[in-house]
């Protein structure tokens, strides 16, 4: 199982933005597909987006982003630091959750592996 380790998450005004890194174990991460996820209270965990490994044939879209943050979010990786990146601009405080980073490293459409989540808190 791959190790997923997540880091900067925080508090930011409404308008502010954040960058979450997450630095993954593994000597084939570039055949990764990674995402972000996140869960609100009360809410069931959700994608907020994700980006495909060198190839993949399974989605045809990439990244893809959830609705709700299209133009505000970026993902991105970096193989040779094995890490993934989300930047969030424009923050709202409807992005007020635990963001979850998430990898499919045996290339079967699951998210086999889960980081243990960064609070972001966004005040309005």
């Amino acid at each position: 199982q791959v190790q997923l380790v997540e880091s900067g998450g925080g508090l930011v005004q409404a308008g502010g933005s954040l960058r979450l890194s997450c630095a993954a174990s593994g000597r084939t991460f570039n055949y990764y597909r990674m995402g972000w996820f996140r869960q609100a209270p009360g809410k069931e965990r959700e994608l907020v987006c994700r980006i495909r490994r060198s190839s993949d044939y399974i989605y045809s879209d990439n990244p893809y982003y959830a609705d709700s943050v299209k133009g505000r979010f970026t993902i991105s990786r970096d193989n040779a630091k094995n890490t993934v990146y989300l930047q969030m601009n424009n923050l709202k405080p409807e992005d007020t959750a635990v963001y979850y980073c998430a990898a499919d490293s045996k290339s079967r459409g699951v998210w086999d592996s889960w980081g243990q989540g960064t609070q972001v808190t966004v005040s309005s």
